[in-house]
C-alpha cells in the first residue's frame, strides 16, 4: 500500500475496471475498504465513467482529493473510534464535500477500523481493527439502498 500511486491506480486501473463494465451495463458504481476507500473517492473524482460510489473508512489526505471534480452520488463510511483514518480528518474532508455542493451522505460509527471485515480481530488495549456486526449490516444494507437508487 505504501508504494502504490493512488492517482495512477485510479485513473488508470480503476478507470479501465469501469470503462469494461460500461460496456456491458449502463451505469457501474465503485466501492472499497481502506486503501480501496482511497481509491474510491480518487476515482470518483478522476474517472468520468463512474456513477456512483461508495468509501468505507478510507480517504485521501484532504489536500489531494479535488472534491469539486466529484459529479455523482457519493456514501461515506466511517469509524469514529478509527486509529487509521481520523474522524478529525473527516471533518475536514466532509467540509470540502459542502464546499462542493457534492450530492454526499455520510455515516458516522462507534467503531473501530475495519468495522466490516468480519476477518478484523482486535488485539491489544486499543485496538485498531475490530469487526461490529452491527454496524456492518447497517452499512451494507445502506450502501445496497445507496446503490439501488443511483445505479438501478
Amino acid at each position: 500500500m505504501s508504494s502504490l500511486k493512488f492517482g495512477e491506480a485510479a485513473t488508470q486501473d480503476v478507470r479501465g475496471a469501469v470503462q469494461f463494465l460500461k460496456a456491458r451495463c449502463p451505469k457501474v458504481g465503485v466501492t472499497g475498504f481502506c486503501m480501496g476507500g482511497v481509491l474510491t473517492l480518487m476515482a470518483l473524482a478522476n474517472v468520468p465513467e463512474v456513477d456512483a460510489g461508495v468509501a468505507w473508512y478510507g480517504f485521501p489526505s484532504p489536500e489531494h482529493l479535488e472534491a469539486g471534480n466529484i459529479r455523482v452520488p457519493l456514501m461515506g463510511h466511517w469509524a469514529t473510534q478509527d486509529a487509521a483514518f481520523a474522524i478529525a480528518t473527516v471533518d475536514v474532508l466532509e467540509e470540502k464535500f459542502r464546499a462542493a455542493k457534492l450530492d454526499y451522505t455520510g455515516h458516522r460509527y462507534l467503531a473501530y477500523h475495519a468495522f466490516a471485515n468480519e476477518t478484523a480481530v482486535g488485539r491489544g488495549r486499543i485496538p485498531i481493527s475490530q469487526y461490529d456486526a452491527a454496524w456492518a449490516q447497517m452499512a451494507w444494507d445502506r450502501t445496497l439502498r445507496f446503490f439501488g437508487r443511483h445505479l438501478g
